[in-house]
């Protein structure tokens, strides 16, 4: 149960091995989080980290130390699908798959349009999002092959999966979420929401939230908006107080009752909640650059990546449930999207 609502940025990981070189233990096969560092733009120096909850270090590079190349252009989310993870890198417009076992490169998916997301959808298909093509691509899982596209006619970025409907969010000017039939791979909806949906989430009643930022600009206030999955139809906005603010990477925590999102800070509330916080930060940003957040959904870490100035290394600052800082490890450059790979037994 704890991990079912976790649809938009986690994914649990099952057990994997690799021998980090000079490493005695294999440090995959226990408790830890994936990191995927974006790296340069432009500068095709993207790679995979990984830190270990059982040895409490970091192990970074691992892409290029296995498999002797870096992992592309901009790096942006992966996705995990039997024994193969799918790691899309989105300036390079490609899909690096490789084994989970040994972090191996099996496939190289090329010719997609600056992709962003994926979400896997069955054991044989996966859908990936782009920043520039209106279409969702459709990938076969089965021969890691592009199947088909789904026409949305508009840019997509966040994907939240479930039953047989994908939610697909409209990001770069946009305010809409599409809906899709995944057993036909047919829109069958748009919900109007607000101005540039970002990130979204599936909470513990299925309701379906989505953060929108207000735009580039912050020409519109930003709202974080609660959806009906069975109808569709809006339940609750949420706006945000001023034009500044500029909320970004909605997460859930396990049980799926409490929303975390990056706002001057990482601030929380109840899904019940009636407005957005007006207190202090949960954890303030105290001369760090906040860029990426995930929520751990067993013990209740709180995980952020830290930027600098997105040239140098950057950090993974990790703080317990009640917001005490517990570590911070240096990372590679541009460190982004995380992803838990966890044992049922994990505290």
């Amino acid at each position: 149960m704890k991990n079912l609502f976790l649809i938009a940025s986690i994914f649990v990981l099952f057990s994997s091995c690799i021998k980090d070189n000079g490493d005695s233990g294999s440090f995959l096969s226990g408790n830890g989080v994936f990191l995927i560092n974006e790296g340069n733009f432009m500068g095709g120096n993207g790679s995979l980290s990984f830190y270990s909850y059982d040895s409490a270090r970091i192990y970074n590079d691992l892409f290029l130390n296995v498999n002797g190349r870096p992992l592309g252009d901009v790096p942006n989310s992966m996705a995990i699908s039997g024994e193969r993870i799918y790691i899309v890198v989105n300036n390079s417009g490609k899909i690096e798959v490789v084994d989970k076992n040994t972090l191996e490169s099996v496939k190289t998916i090329t010719g997609l349009k600056a992709p962003r997301q994926i979400s896997i959808i069955s054991s044989s298909k996966a859908y990936v999002s782009s920043m520039y093509s209106d279409s969702v691509t459709v990938l076969d899982l089965s021969d890691n092959s592009i199947s088909g596209y789904i026409n949305l006619r508009r840019t997509s970025e966040a994907i939240a999966v479930l039953r047989n409907r994908a939610f697909i969010a409209n990001w770069i000017g946009g305010k809409e979420v599409i809906v899709i039939n995944t057993d036909n791979n047919k829109v069958i909806d748009s919900i109007e929401v607000a101005t540039e949906p970002e990130s979204m989430v599936i909470d513990k009643d299925k309701t379906l939230w989505v953060l929108c930022n207000g735009g580039w600009m912050r020409e519109n206030f930003a709202e974080l908006i609660s959806v009906s999955t069975s109808t569709n139809d809006i339940e609750k906005k949420l706006v945000f107080p001023s034009k500044l603010s500029s909320p970004s990477c909605l997460q859930i925590d396990g049980t799926g009752s409490t929303l975390y999102y990056m706002e001057s800070g990482v601030r929380k509330m109840k899904t019940d909640a009636s407005s957005v916080p007006s207190t202090a930060a949960f954890i303030p940003e105290a001369g760090h650059y906040f860029y990426k957040m995930a929520v751990n959904p067993v013990n209740g870490d709180v995980l952020v990546t830290d930027a600098v100035d997105y040239q140098q290394k950057g950090h993974l600052l990790i703080y317990n449930s009640t917001g005490t800082l517990k570590s911070d490890e240096r990372t590679d450059i541009i460190p982004g999207m995380m992803y838990f790979r966890l044992n049922s037994d994990f505290n």
